[in-house]
């Protein structure tokens, strides 16, 4: 069995191709951990958190897949999400 930690790994070095629905189920695996970061960790319903998320600007890039954000661990984009609504931005963190 394939584990997601091991297709992101394949999926950086560029051994692997991602077409639209292959991303898009990347997505469906993502989302969620972060919108439950966002209930665990805000005082928020998680309908509020789901609003919230779709609206920010870290969805929108997230859901482009040249953005490259999908790199990223769900606990990290949760941390950007956070900046964004503290200060209306985010940096992009320098990959180990």
């Amino acid at each position: 069995m394939i584990l997601y930690d091991d297709v992101i790994a394949e999926l950086k070095k560029g051994d692997l191709a991602m077409n639209e629905n292959q991303f898009n189920s990347l997505l469906t695996l993502i989302v969620p951990q972060i919108i439950e970061l966002i209930t665990q960790n805000s005082n928020i319903a998680e309908a509020a958190a789901i609003d919230k998320f779709y609206s920010s600007r870290l969805y929108s890039e997230l859901s482009d897949e040249s953005s490259k954000l999908w790199h990223y661990s769900p606990r990290l984009l949760y941390t950007l999400f956070q900046d964004e609504l503290l200060t209306g931005t985010y940096d992009y963190p320098e990959e180990a």
